[in-house]
């Protein structure tokens, strides 16, 4: 049977285990496999663009066991009472084919972003980084908040978003969520990002977008860049990449949607595997600006999905589902067509 965790599921288990520690645990997940790349076949995902969105596949495999996430970019779709990003996942094994998990991901995506983004934070921001920015205060930004206040000791927190429900929203959860985390509403992203350690952007708009501008910018910030995630969604102004260090996941998939498709192929990028192996420094000094262009990659789908097959089994959370048509004779798949008597069901004409 295929194990099926649903968003009451889901919602169990992070009743269970806790938010933070389980995005505590999915980070050390992600760099360790981050440490394991060239273990990984990979490839960029396959992306079905619409004026009003996009619908991806991403797939990624070891020797072991094969995921993939089914997601989508539909920045309108709150005025439909639907979220911007919608997904599940699947892990089966490599050696079989056999799918052991169909997972909601939806939620996950959002704490695996979040994960990802302090696993970058740790090798590219400046040490005692306390101060953070977060530019779109929608349905990632409590996940981003509490990752980097809970894992890298951001004390501070400005928030501002064109739309003042978001906020009041997002400043009304950490209250609840982080009551030692300060969050000062900001007039303006100006207003934010000023004397940040670190500046988070994780707006929706598809559009070529420039949230963040060069005069905004100070020696030593880091930023971490995670609303451009398709073509013609972007939301750093290309000189602050010109300037600065660049960091992707995949760059074969970065280079057509992240930030740096603003820059000519030859601009120069390092992958996040090579700074965490420690084939590439981070940070190469303290007044160096650091930009974590992240458009989300298929191996963080792959080490969420593990852990959410991992605890889901520990706690006994989830249902077994007859995704798969198996039976005595595995060479008679007929037999699923046959009434309970062995005769033949009827074809409507």
């Amino acid at each position: 049977m295929t194990r099926l965790i649903d968003v009451p599921g889901m919602a169990a288990l992070m009743r269970q285990v806790g938010i933070a520690p389980f995005m505590r645990e999915l980070a050390q997940r992600i760099r360790a496999d981050y440490l394991r790349w060239p273990e990984f076949e990979k490839s960029a995902r396959l992306a079905s663009h619409s004026d009003v969105g996009v619908i991806e596949l991403m797939p990624v495999s070891d020797a072991a066991r094969y995921a993939f996430k089914y997601v989508n970019g539909h920045p309108g779709n709150t005025a439909l009472g639907l979220p911007t990003v919608m997904a599940f996942g699947v892990l089966a094994d490599v050696a079989t084919g056999y799918p052991r998990l169909l997972a909601e991901l939806t939620l996950t995506t959002a704490m695996r972003t979040a994960a990802t983004s302090v696993v970058a934070a740790a090798a590219l921001a400046r040490p005692g980084s306390r101060t953070m920015a977060l530019i779109g205060n929608g349905a990632q930004s409590e996940f981003q908040a509490i990752a980097f206040h809970d894992m890298l000791g951001v004390d501070e927190i400005r928030i501002f978003d064109v739309d003042e429900q978001a906020t009041a929203k997002l400043r009304r959860n950490l209250a609840t969520a982080a009551p030692a985390l300060r969050v000062v509403v900001a007039r303006d992203t100006a207003t934010a990002v000023r004397g940040a350690d670190i500046v988070t952007t994780v707006t929706a708009d598809k559009a070529y977008a420039t949230i963040v501008t060069p005069d905004m910018i100070e020696p030593g910030m880091h930023i971490n860049a995670v609303g451009g995630d398709c073509p013609g969604k972007t939301e750093i102004h290309p000189d602050i990449l010109r300037q600065a260090r660049v960091i992707v996941e995949y760059e074969p998939q970065s280079r057509v949607e992240g930030d740096v498709q603003q820059l000519p192929p030859d601009f120069p990028v390092v992958e996040l595997w090579q700074v965490v192996g420690g084939q590439q420094p981070g940070r190469e000094s303290a007044r160096q600006v650091t930009v974590f262009d992240s458009v989300g990659f298929a191996l963080e789908d792959y080490s969420a999905l593990c852990l959410v097959a991992e605890l889901a089994e520990k706690h006994g959370i989830g249902m077994a589902l007859p995704l798969i048509a198996t039976g005595e004779d595995p060479k008679d798949l007929y037999a699923f067509a046959l009434d309970g008597n062995g005769n033949a069901l009827r074809v409507a004409a």
